[in-house]
């Protein structure tokens, strides 16, 4: 037996049925993407009813309040930002099925992408409608993921250690499973898209802040276009 780190067994982790939003397995205790033999698979949806569906799904990036006002500005060295990340979001949803390999093929009938500027973050809110036999958390996660990843390429020139973080489901609705909220979002905050950072306070300039933006902005250096050359 070799002394290397102990990793749990099967038995010693967590169930599958206890992970994700709401019982996504398949039979008890297996993942509906694996077959018999382990092997991964894309679903067969042939039996499910045909309803409308809708998710919504959030992120933030993480980086400084100079940054940020350059965005406000219009003064980022690759150009407009906000509008250029919507529609990356917008297009990659779109993608969804050729980026995430069991993932179906889906007309979707609606995405909308909101991207709110904080005082050291922005935020970011998609939402993604279907009428089908599954769901589209994938497309809305992929429309966050996307634009999220356009927003640090927007900004990198100015703040390499820009953090993307916080994307997660909060709400879908159709197919067997009806509506459902996040437990992190019991309130139904992501209701709309245009209630992104809604939980989040506001300082005296009108600025919208969430938890945790002040510690980002207060631990990273001023951007690398304000440093003295070495």
């Amino acid at each position: 037996m070799s002394g290397g780190a102990h990793r749990p067994g099967p038995a010693q982790r967590e169930p599958a049925a206890e992970r994700g939003p709401a019982g996504t397995s398949g039979a008890a205790g297996r993942l509906s993407h694996l077959d018999e033999a382990g092997r991964a698979v894309m679903v067969d949806v042939s039996d499910k009813d045909v309803t409308k569906r809708r998710a919504v799904a959030r992120g933030r990036v993480r980086t400084t309040r100079q940054v940020i006002a350059l965005m406000r500005a219009g003064g980022l060295p690759k150009g407009e930002a906000v509008h250029t990340a919507r529609l990356a979001g917008i297009m990659g949803a779109k993608r969804t099925a050729e980026l995430i390999p069991m993932c179906h093929p889906l007309p979707l009938s609606g995405i909308d992408v909101d991207i709110e500027l904080g005082e050291a973050e922005v935020r970011l809110v998609a939402a993604a409608k279907t009428t089908g036999r599954t769901g589209v958390e994938m497309e809305a996660l992929t429309a966050v993921s996307i634009a999220a990843l356009t927003v640090v390429d927007m900004i990198k020139a100015v703040d390499p250690a820009a953090v993307i973080g916080d994307i997660t489901v909060v709400e879908k609705s159709g197919g067997k499973s009806g509506h459902w909220h996040s437990p992190a979002d019991p309130a139904g905050t992501a209701d709309d898209t245009s209630t992104a950072g809604s939980a989040g306070a506001t300082d005296s300039a009108g600025n919208t802040e969430t938890a945790g933006t002040a510690q980002r902005s207060a631990d990273t250096p001023e951007h690398p276009a304000e440093k003295e050359p070495s």
